[in-house]
């Protein structure tokens, strides 16, 4: 015979083990949810990443959108959805799904360069500059971010700061075009003498006429009058007369106004400033405000007064045989005017 209270016993034993068996089931259910679900979202990831990477981003946005709905994929589908908006030129678009990003993984320097590339897009500069400023933080020893910091402030005319930020990276400069001539570019704008060393340094190594004009002017504003002369010679040599940057009326006049400037008894200046008018140049704004400086001479000044009338009275001839000339289509329709009849139906 059982003891007292044996079935009661047995019955809370049964209960229990059921209870236990739905429990185990439950949770063997959940984790296999969750491996199913991690599982798809990758794929579905991986796919949309394929799909981006054909240009087809249509497609690729409906695999990301899904797979932003798992917390493991989320960042990365929404970081590549934010470049699938910047590729389409919906810049608000992808500005605000990068800061999303970044509102989750604020060290997320990925997110922020393309978040500050994008804001240089819309030309919000200072939203870019303070995203820019938390790049150069997390990664302060990275060259190509530096380069890029600087490039976004040289376009805002922030030159000094721009010298400042390139000066970090000595090796860069001694090894990266790029920089260096950055770095140059940025001492010029600020009439900086330290110009025609790094000037020169990057024309070591390289060839470039528009480049090489730069460094002309630059070596004039230092008043290194022979070396500048130099260097308009020998780029009107290299350059074709059809060139447009620089154009070679504008480096004549430039060697010209050098010529009367440095040696103002030499009658050089004057035929070249001629034979740059020959070859096109007539700014007269530009020759007004030379005729003003006080280091060329009366005599050249008054050959400048000359030139100038001659260049205003060519002008002057060129628009009145341009309001003379007739339109497009005057004359024939001026012939089916006097006879009433197109000159096909005129006849002989």
């Amino acid at each position: 015979m059982p003891p007292p209270g044996a079935g009661l016993l047995s019955r809370r034993r049964i209960i229990l083990a059921v209870f236990g068996g739905i429990l185990l089931g439950a949770a063997l259910f959940a984790s296999c949810t969750s491996l199913y679900g991690a599982v798809s979202a990758e794929e579905y990831y991986s796919l949309g990443i394929a799909y981006f990477d054909l240009g087809k981003y249509e497609e690729a946005e409906k695999w990301l959108n899904r797979a932003r709905m798992v917390d493991k994929t989320q960042v990365a589908s929404d970081y590549t959805l934010g470049r699938i908006a910047f590729e389409l030129g919906r810049y608000q678009d992808a500005a605000a799904i990068f800061e999303k990003v970044l509102e989750r993984d604020p060290d997320n320097v990925m997110a922020l360069k393309a978040a500050a590339y994008t804001r240089i897009k819309l030309g919000d500069f200072a939203a870019a500059e303070a995203f820019y400023s938390r790049i150069m933080a997390l990664v302060p020893e990275s060259a190509d971010d530096g380069y890029n910091y600087a490039l976004m402030l040289y376009a805002t005319e922030q030159y000094a700061r721009t010298e400042a930020v390139l000066a970090k990276y000595q090796y860069a400069l001694e090894e990266n075009n790029d920089v260096l001539l950055l770095y140059a570019r940025s001492q010029r704008a600020q009439n900086k003498v330290e110009a025609v060393d790094s000037y020169s340094l990057w024309l070591t190594n390289n060839k470039d006429l528009k480049v090489q004009y730069e460094y002309a002017r630059v070596l004039e504003q230092a008043e290194l009058y022979v070396r500048a002369l130099e260097q308009y010679r020998e780029i009107l040599n290299g350059l074709a007369q059809d060139s447009t940057d620089p154009k070679k009326p504008d480096v004549r006049y430039a060697a010209a106004k050098l010529l009367l400037i440095a040696d103002p008894e030499n009658e050089e200046g004057i035929v070249e400033l001629k034979k740059a008018v020959d070859e096109g140049f007539e700014d007269t704004g530009a020759l007004e405000e030379f005729l003003q400086d006080e280091r060329i001479t009366e005599g050249h000044r008054q050959d400048l007064r000359d030139i100038i009338d001659a260049v205003l009275a060519a002008q002057a001839e060129k628009r009145k045989a341009e309001e003379e000339a007739p339109e497009e289509g005057e004359a024939e329709a001026g012939e089916i005017n006097e006879t009433g009849l197109s000159p096909d139906e005129a006849g002989p």
